[in-house]
């Protein structure tokens, strides 16, 4: 009598088979089962969530570029039944789906879709998975990409491609800085040339600051009108 007592787990289902064929198409459990000896047998199922870790895989993207990528998969069996009398190995076959998908999906994009879009890549295998194996009584709750991985040249054409995009950039805000300090000199000298006296405490200004730094060597600036009144007058005797 004992015999045909089993114990089933919370997290566990159990699906019975009687004379080759599944008792009422539902799984038993959690709790007590009686199964009869002779005519009935049971597989039990674990309901709870599995990690599938996918290895490596070599990967050629849209714009001919090889990768290495690897992920991960959350998935749980919903459906008992289906899980047992559906497919031969639940496990195994979502586990090369899933290899499968991530090189199909990956080969589709660039590499630089690859490296930004990883969430949108991501939900892209999810359902996809989803999908294949809602007939298999499984649910995919998520899938991550892990790593992705480059070739060492090409890591480094990517950052020489990057230091020239930022050099050039730098030399884009120095053109617009050197614009807009030339606007402002053209401005100080139309408001300087309408003001003789401003532009002769410009140079006591400049004389205060170079003493202000104890240089040895201190430079008067000159008018230009009056060297070229000496000029002419050397000219004229």
């Amino acid at each position: 009598m004992w015999a045909c007592i089993k114990v089933i787990r919370e997290y566990e289902r159990a699906v019975v088979f009687r004379l080759g064929r599944i008792l009422s198409r539902k799984a038993k459990g959690p709790g007590l089962i009686l199964i009869l000896p002779c005519t009935d047998m049971f597989i039990k199922v674990d309901l709870r969530t599995v990690t599938c870790s996918i290895p490596p895989q070599e990967i050629l993207t849209k714009d001919a570029v090889t990768t290495q990528v690897d992920g991960v998969v959350y998935y749980r069996i919903c459906s008992a039944v289906s899980a047992v009398a559906n497919v031969t190995d639940v496990h195994l076959a979502t586990f090369l789906l899933a290899q499968t998908t991530l090189r199909n999906v990956l080969g589709t994009q660039s590499l630089a879709q690859v490296l930004a879009g990883r969430e949108e890549t991501a939900r892209s295998i999810q359902d996809i998975l989803d999908s294949a194996t809602e007939h298999w009584g499984i649910k995919v709750s998520r899938v991550e990409i892990k790593d992705v991985r480059i070739p060492v040249g090409m890591q480094r054409a990517m950052a020489a491609k990057a230091e020239a995009a930022r050099e050039a950039r730098a030399k884009v805000v120095a053109a617009a800085g050197e614009i807009n300090a030339s606007k402002a000199l053209k401005q100080a000298s139309m408001v300087l040339s309408e003001s003789p006296a401003g532009l002769q405490l410009r140079y006591l200004q400049t004389l205060t600051t170079l003493a202000a730094e104890k240089n040895s060597t201190i430079v008067f600036p000159l008018p230009i009108n009056m060297l070229e009144e000496i000029v002419n007058k050397n000219r004229g005797g």
